[in-house]
């Protein structure tokens, strides 16, 4: 199941990046493991799954450090992508190889104080706010570019790129002008002289969509996994 899940995933992966003209390579593949157990982490990574994304930090830890041992020398990445309050950053930097969900200057800072308490310099992501559902967290994007300046100044992050939710619609086409603007973001972005690398968009019900308009990272759960409980 599992294994018959991924494989359809990465030829859908395959194709949307082809038909924007990308290299299918270019897109990472996150397998969201929010309420997933270790067992079936295990099997993920035994077929060949690198990059696992977690929503919650205290799920994640019990998960990390059962897991890490045993997977030491098999290059495994663990992506924190749910929302990060400030008090559980000391713990995200020791779990997380990269952060997707910056969202203020004051966790930004908090993040790079804990990075610094253990000699780490640690990747992150600025989520970005692009609608108006009161559920989605990220910053504004009139106040993104101020942002980035401070990151900038902050020794012990690491700015890769941009990441964002749109709503759910069930017509994913529908998605496509949010994933489009993060994009035009970036390209704003690298005019003003800061290049980011990542794009951070797109899940199960409109991945594809997201890989034409750009995404380097798409984040997949469900259609992985199965349907779980919140």
């Amino acid at each position: 199941m599992l294994l018959e899940n991924t494989s359809k995933i990465l030829k859908r992966i395959s194709h949307a990046a082809m038909r924007s003209g990308r290299n299918p390579e270019d897109v990472k593949l996150i397998a969201v493991t929010k309420t997933v157990d270790p067992a079936t982490i295990k099997e993920a990574i035994n077929i060949g799954l690198r990059i696992f994304g977690e929503n919650r930090v205290q799920e994640a830890r019990k998960k990390i450090e059962e897991l890490r041992p045993e997977f030491a020398n098999s290059k495994i990445e663990w992506h924190l992508i749910g929302t990060l309050q400030r008090n559980k950053a000391k713990y995200a930097v020791h779990l997380f190889d990269l952060i997707h969900t910056i969202d203020s200057i004051e966790l930004a800072e908090e993040v790079n104080k804990q990075a610094e308490k253990i000699n780490k310099q640690q990747r992150v992501l600025i989520q970005v706010k692009l609608s108006s559902e009161i559920t989605k967290h990220g910053i504004l994007e009139e106040q993104l570019f101020a942002l980035i300046e401070r990151i900038k100044k902050l020794e012990n992050l690491k700015l890769e790129g941009l990441m964002t939710m749109p709503p759910l619609f069930d017509d994913k086409e529908k998605t496509r002008p949010f994933f489009r603007r993060l994009r035009e973001l970036r390209e704003e972005a690298q005019k003003r002289g800061v290049i980011l690398q990542e794009l951070s968009m797109g899940m199960s019900n409109d991945f594809e969509v997201a890989i034409e308009e750009g995404s380097t990272m798409v984040r997949i759960g469900t259609a992985l996994f199965g349907e779980r409980a919140l």
